[in-house]
């Protein structure tokens, strides 16, 4: 699937704009800081996964002087044509269709409109909370298979409905409310059973790939990198809840599940959390993008459209030269302020002026 246009509407520093990239090859935005290039990214990926990569407030989506901001994008695919759209208001509900159709599963985004992004601040996946791990496996989860990416939503969704409770609750509970929590309990201990097993499974197969990756941007001849699941509680999820029940009526959250597991990213036998240089992790961080990049290229049989936001400026030009050599042949938009390094072609540039409203290009 190529894109082939996305506009732009009261959507951060743009008024209005419309933007045809190289459905095919690649589209390289250039200009000063502030020009709009990663927002162009950022409204494609509001699209594919209903949120920003940039921001958890959405109303920094929305450009100051208007209430409500659009994004539009239009592909094509062996000759039929398809189209996403999302409508974001400063406040209230979002919405976003695919051809005209109301669309409220991330799973059913993800899965119709794949995409891989990379990003300077992608060094938080190896270094940062473990929440930035979790997103990576869930989101790689939800572009995979449909089994997969329902098992992130039902944990999500079992997830909001216990907490819930536990926070309507306040510290007490009645019989009918203790009742309920045994139910949610037990639901929340099977999709989270079942969460852990896909994310285990994904992992097993993205180590190999992200030791290949790693050697490659790392120029290493051989790196040992394991990837392991830490559970953030001990023994049967089912057991962990009840024992926790107690302090979770009392904080008024669940603080056992998959929702709190982190991931081991492990080079030569080390945490490179704690024991790797800042080099080493930005190396490892572009090497499991990568690897969920191959496997998801590898299990749809095509490559998810790549956006590389400015991730050139972070690297040397050894580096630079490994990633764009590593990268499966697709559709990639990349905004940069420095040279691309020579193996990668560039189709169209567009560059970015001062003004915030681009032409029709």
């Amino acid at each position: 699937m190529g894109l082939v246009r996305i506009e732009l509407e009261d959507f951060r520093c743009f008024t209005k704009t419309s933007i045809e990239p190289d459905p095919q090859g690649i589209t390289v935005f250039t200009g000063v800081n502030g020009s709009g290039k990663t927002s162009i990214l950022e409204a494609l990926w509001y699209l594919g996964h209903g949120a920003s990569f940039r921001s958890s407030k959405r109303e920094a989506l929305v450009r100051s002087a208007s209430d409500v901001a659009y994004t539009r994008a239009f592909f094509s695919e062996d000759g039929r044509s398809s189209s996403f759209a999302a409508e974001i208001p400063r406040t209230g509900r979002a919405k976003i269709t695919m051809n005209a159709q109301s669309v409220r599963s991330r799973r059913m985004l993800a899965e119709h409109l794949p995409l891989t992004l990379f990003s300077p601040e992608d060094i938080v996946v190896v270094r940062g909370a473990p929440a930035a791990r979790r997103e990576l496996l869930d989101n790689a989860l939800l572009t995979l298979s449909s089994p997969a990416g329902a098992a992130v939503e039902a944990y999500e969704q079992v997830l909001r409905q216990r907490t819930a409770l536990l926070r309507q609750a306040q510290g007490r509970l009645s019989s009918q409310d203790s009742a309920a929590l045994d139910i949610w309990d037990q639901q929340l201990a099977e999709a989270g059973k079942t969460l852990a097993d896909f994310r285990n499974a994904l992992l097993l197969e993205l180590q190999p790939l992200a030791s290949s990756c790693y050697e490659l941007l790392a120029g290493s001849a051989k790196a040992k990198l394991r990837l392991l699941l830490l559970p953030s509680y001990e023994g049967d999820l089912l057991s962990a809840l009840t024992a926790a029940r107690a302090e979770d009526l009392r904080r008024g959250l669940s603080s056992k599940g998959p929702h709190r597991d982190d991931v081991l990213v492990e080079l030569d036998g080390m945490d490179s959390r704690l024991q790797a240089s800042q080099g080493e992790q930005r190396c490892l961080a572009l090497a499991l993008r990568l690897a969920v990049h191959r496997l998801v290229t590898a299990k749809l049989g095509k490559a998810p459209i790549l956006l590389l936001d400015d991730v050139f400026s972070e690297l040397d030009e050894g580096r630079s030269i490994a990633l764009a050599a590593g990268v499966p042949p697709g559709q990639s938009l990349v905004t940069s302020a420095v040279h691309l390094p020579p193996s990668m072609v560039v189709d169209l540039e567009i560059a970015m002026g001062n003004s915030s409203d681009l032409a029709d290009v």
